[in-house]
């Protein structure tokens, strides 16, 4: 018996829902090589009143890999509604009863050695669910600047969850946790900011809420686009998305950052000097308290943004 914690639950993984022991890829794929492959994140939450996983924007999820998948020529044969209904089925038959987090992955499965053409290699999906907490370990966060600089879009398109560009973010996160930081916040090649190593950054100044323009390598997020929708239609504060300069997250009232796994987070301290009060500011707080009020089921006016799952019994 495996002492391993995943080993009681079920992935999809070559066409049906298996024991994750079960799930064996070789030492061959040009996913593991290369980095040939894309991914979400996808949050469900757990709404222990109603008994239910509300799974969050899961159609505009499957929407960006499959985008990724035209980019990288991965030829998955399911459509975007059998991908909702694999996912789906999957939270039912692993039985969670705690927020999860959700990583479908299309990727290059040849078993070919040193091919680098995407034309010639097929291509396979699977997907896992998994228990998930506090990503970030912290509610509010103390970030440098990190030395490495976010990928250029001429270099690989950082507007998709391409695995391979996580390195990028791997380096970034690795510096700033080894230098005693919660997070690293990029600079593109121009030395403008782009986001966290897996965040978008909002920047809160003087009754305005900017996040960086998609034009300086961002990935254009689920919650950033969530959080531009609740700051402009439920608090009526203008969002802007623009070029940002890294002396404007000093001089702020508020930064924080917006992601699946780590939600809405404020940062609190950057290159050790303190962001407006140095604590989580007021719109931060009143934007995290909508967003979890959305994603966990609990607001009926954007009950289409949540697809509730019932675990089995």
């Amino acid at each position: 018996m495996s002492d391993n914690e995943f080993d009681n639950l079920n992935t999809f993984f070559k066409g049906k829902i298996v024991p994750v022991p079960d799930s064996k890829v070789s030492a061959m794929p040009p996913a593991l090589h290369y980095g040939t492959a894309v991914f979400e994140g996808i949050r469900g939450n757990w709404n222990e009143e109603k008994g239910v996983i509300s799974i969050f924007r899961l159609r505009e999820h499957y929407e960006r890999l499959l985008r990724g998948c035209k980019l990288l020529m991965l030829d998955i044969p399911y459509s975007l509604d059998e991908l909702c209904d694999i996912t789906i089925e999957l939270v039912k038959k692993n039985k969670h009863r705690s927020d999860i987090y959700i990583r479908p992955l299309a990727y290059k499965s040849a078993e070919v050695v040193a091919n680098l053409k995407l034309q010639d290699l097929a291509a396979d999906f699977t997907l896992i669910t998994v228990p998930f907490g506090n990503y970030l370990g912290s509610d509010t966060l103390k970030c440098c600047t990190s030395s490495w600089r976010r990928v250029d879009d001429n270099m690989i398109p950082a507007r998709l969850k391409i695995a391979g560009t996580y390195v990028n973010s791997i380096l970034a996160k690795t510096e700033a946790t080894l230098a005693g930081f919660d997070e690293a916040i990029l600079l593109n090649q121009a030395g403008h900011v782009s986001e966290g190593s897996g965040e978008n950054i909002f920047v809160y100044s003087e009754g305005t809420l900017a996040t960086s323009s998609l034009h300086d390598d961002v990935l254009p997020g689920i919650t950033r686009d969530t959080i531009i929708d609740l700051a402009e239609e439920e608090l009526g504060i203008p969002v802007v998305q623009r070029t940002i300069d890294r002396s404007e997250l000093y001089l702020a009232d508020e930064v924080f950052l917006t992601g699946t796994a780590a939600h809405l987070t404020p940062v609190i301290e950057l290159d050790r000097r303190p962001i407006g009060s140095g604590a989580s500011g007021a719109l931060s707080k009143k934007l995290q308290q909508l967003y979890f009020e959305i994603v966990v089921g609990n607001n009926p006016k954007y009950n289409h943004w949540c697809t509730s799952v019932t675990p089995e019994d």
